[in-house]
């Protein structure tokens, strides 16, 4: 089997060969690759390089073609900042209150350069792996997080329990349009799966009866519209998600990417009869800044867990930092190659 049908088994809960893997790594791909973030951003040649390029040096399944965790927000009009070496970031909302809703522009996403970058990128991965690696089409933020960019993360949380309802949906319904749009556009791009971040939606942040209320209703209009143009769906949300474990799959998700925080055990046990588990090493503390040796006993603790089952994909919990060992991304890859 190749990397392609070793992924695409797992999400169809068929055997593979040997155990599927998706890095989520574009830091460290530009990094490796010599380039700067300014450069991965601003060339699509190059972000697709550095990412064809990983490929090719570590020999894994499947890929997360990812960016920034801004660019929809910026495509809206929110105030983005551009290191040239880091990730881009938001240092402030767009709305000074929620009353400012109906002053926000059109939805046009398509006219942002960095949207277009992105998808270009995408466009230049698959065509030159065709059907032998599968790709996944990150989309940047599901609704709830975007709208925590709109209007800013503290007051955003603040209008959860103070704001009136009706503003509330009706930002989220504004960014729905948004995320819902990045995900057609990146559908044509040729991509196999498509995907996106809700991480504020998690229980580190935001109590459960909320998750259900505000953000689970749109992940599940993503998940619904990801079906609708005939490609599966994948959900990242960061931090310990136990407490929704057992509301996420009502999303209507094929697959889970969760944080190293969650308890492996327990999301197999919620998991793994209703969606793919994609995860979770520690990127920073056990991929980035672990011994081999640890990055072993990681990764088979594991893979013993999710042995039962053939929805099972092999991560990390979040993205890989920039200057993790190649050493260790080769240990983790050679003990999953060799697990039996």
């Amino acid at each position: 089997m190749n990397g392609y049908e070793r992924i695409k088994a797992a999400l169809e809960n068929k055997p593979s060969d040997k155990i599927p893997i998706m890095l989520h790594n574009f830091l460290m791909a530009a990094h490796e690759a010599g380039i700067t973030m300014d450069e991965f951003r601003n060339v699509p040649e190059k972000m697709a390089g550095a990412f064809i390029r990983s490929v090719e040096k570590y020999r894994f399944d499947g890929i997360m073609i990812d960016m920034d965790t801004v660019t929809l927000a910026g495509s809206l009009g929110v105030s983005v900042d551009f290191p040239p070496n880091e990730a881009a970031r938001s240092p402030r909302g767009l709305l000074n209150d929620l009353s400012e809703i109906r002053k926000l522009p059109g939805v046009n996403i398509e006219n942002y350069r960095y949207i277009g970058h992105w998808l270009e990128a995408v466009r230049l991965i698959k065509s030159h792996f065709k059907k032998e690696i599968y790709v996944r089409g990150n989309c940047d933020q599901a609704p709830f997080s975007l709208a925590c960019l709109v209007r800013g993360m503290e007051n955003w949380m603040t209008d959860l329990y103070l704001g009136g309802e009706d503003q509330l949906f009706e930002l989220l319904d504004y960014c729905e349009k948004a995320s819902v749009r990045f995900l057609r556009l990146m559908s044509e791009t040729g991509c196999d799966m498509l995907s996106n971040g809700d991480s504020p939606a998690g229980p580190d942040l935001l109590p459960p009866e909320l998750y259900e209320k505000f953000a689970l209703p749109y992940e599940k209009k993503l998940a619904d519209e990801s079906h609708r143009l005939g490609l599966p769906y994948a959900l990242h949300i960061c931090g310990n998600t136990e407490l929704i474990l057992e509301k996420m799959p009502d999303c209507g998700a094929d697959a889970f990417e969760l944080d190293y925080k969650t308890d492996t055990q327990k999301a197999f046990d919620m998991l793994y009869d209703k969606a793919v588990f994609i995860g979770n090493i520690d990127p920073s503390g056990v991929l980035a800044m672990g011994t081999p040796g640890m990055v072993r006993e990681k990764t088979l603790k594991l893979l013993r867990i999710f042995s039962k089952t053939n929805r099972f994909i092999l991560n990390a919990g979040c993205a890989i930092p920039a200057t993790t060992p190649g050493e260790n991304i080769r240990t983790m890859i050679e003990t999953a190659r060799e697990f039996r």
